[in-house]
């Protein structure tokens, strides 16, 4: 098992870099994206508009540093789900089908983050490591 030590730090940077630039993408782009929310018939797009960036800088940058994993990815998949049903269900576009297939694969990803955790090389894992280090010396 020593040749797959570095997946799950291979799998989180896959998964949160795409979020992270599209967050960022997104905080470059308040009008369009504003105005691409309100199209689809979503209320209150500023609102949207902060909570899509929040979540995916946010999540993007916990996903690759391996911080509280568990919890990030299990609230990313939520998210990523609604946005595959609000913005890709127009299936006679086949774009929009594509999109929101792969939506579909980006929530399996992080199912799986969200189930098996962070892996070794991330700070949910130094954080475990440093409390048994604090709690061994204390005993």
């Amino acid at each position: 098992m020593e040749n797959t030590r570095f997946l799950p730090l291979i799998g989180r940077v896959l998964l949160g870099l795409p979020l992270l630039m599209s967050g960022l993408g997104k905080l470059a782009a308040f009008g369009p994206t504003t105005a691409y929310i309100s199209s689809v018939g979503l209320p209150l797009a500023p609102l949207g508009w902060a909570i899509a960036v929040a979540l995916e800088v946010g999540g993007g940058l916990l996903l690759i540093l391996g911080f509280r994993v568990r919890a990030t990815a299990a609230v990313l998949a939520v998210f990523i789900l609604a946005t595959a049903i609000f913005f890709h269900r127009d299936f006679a576009d086949r774009n929009q089908m594509i999109h929101f297939l792969k939506n579909i694969m980006i929530i399996g990803g992080l199912l799986q983050a969200a189930h098996f955790g962070a892996g070794s090389y991330s700070l949910d894992a130094w954080r475990s490591r440093d409390r048994k280090n604090v709690a061994d010396a204390t005993v």
